[in-house]
């Protein structure tokens, strides 16, 4: 995965670097700070730079932090993973008009009449790209176990999903209940059923599909609770005798 970013960074011979090599990846987080993040002081960067040195990991480490990158990640390819993907999100921060120029269709005209709506939710004040809100996200996905991602929304999402699933009132009633146990999914040994020839592509289709059955078996899940509840109401009518007629 990481060479792939790498590759939409443009990053010089990425077809041909061992990510597991140490230098090479010390190199990489040197290039990619000084081409791509740009975030760090020139302290930072010059011990970064100095790949040789004794104090490169104490340097590494400083810069981690610095950026909000987990302590959950623990190898350095999960390290170069998210660094990369945080590359990719400043690039698009810095020419987001240049790249929503192509999305978006010229010949769309605006709607008229359209109501100027004030809105009193403090949310909607919110700026959803600032380093503040990325650090009030990451401090709470990291209470929850949560990896970040470079864009906070998605990490948003994610929080919010455990929220409402685990922390409900009848879930923190009955924890019990809403803990998944059982045997993993062998993910990497299901069969997808079709060849797409990249192993990466491949093993991002099967966890596609494994979240459609899930969507489809909560949908289920939903639909037999209606129909319990319809048949509840419908069920052993009773009969009013005091409303029954006798002749014409």
């Amino acid at each position: 995965m990481a060479n792939k970013y790498l590759k939409a960074l443009e990053y010089p011979g990425v077809d041909s670097i061992n990510i597991k090599d140490e230098t090479t990846f010390r190199r990489i987080v040197v290039w990619l700070e000084r081409n791509k993040i740009k975030q760090a002081g020139s302290e930072t960067v010059n011990a970064l730079s100095n790949l040789k040195s004794n104090e490169w990991r104490k340097a590494y480490e400083k810069y981690r932090l610095f950026l909000g990158c987990p302590n959950t990640l623990t190898t350095d390819e999960e390290c170069l993973n998210w660094l990369a993907g945080y590359a990719i999100h400043e690039q698009y921060s810095q020419k987001k008009n240049v790249y929503n120029k192509h999305a978006v269709q010229e010949d769309v005209k605006p709607l008229k009449n359209v109501p100027n709506v004030t809105t009193e939710n403090p949310l909607d004040k919110l700026d959803f790209q600032s380093n503040e809100f990325m650090e009030g996200i990451n401090k709470i996905a990291k209470m929850l176990y949560i990896t970040p991602h470079p864009d906070p929304t998605i990490t948003l999402k994610a929080v919010r999903h455990i929220i409402t699933e685990r922390f409900t009132s009848v879930a923190l009633q009955n924890p019990e209940k809403f803990i998944v146990k059982g045997t993993p999914f062998p993910l990497h040994d299901a069969d997808l059923g079709i060849d797409l020839g990249d192993p990466v592509l491949k093993h991002a289709a099967k966890i596609l599909r494994m979240l459609y059955i899930q969507d489809l078996r909560n949908l289920q899940t939903r639909a037999n609770e209606l129909i319990v509840k319809a048949q509840n109401v419908t069920a052993n009518p009773k009969t009013d005798t005091k409303l029954g007629k006798v002749g014409f």
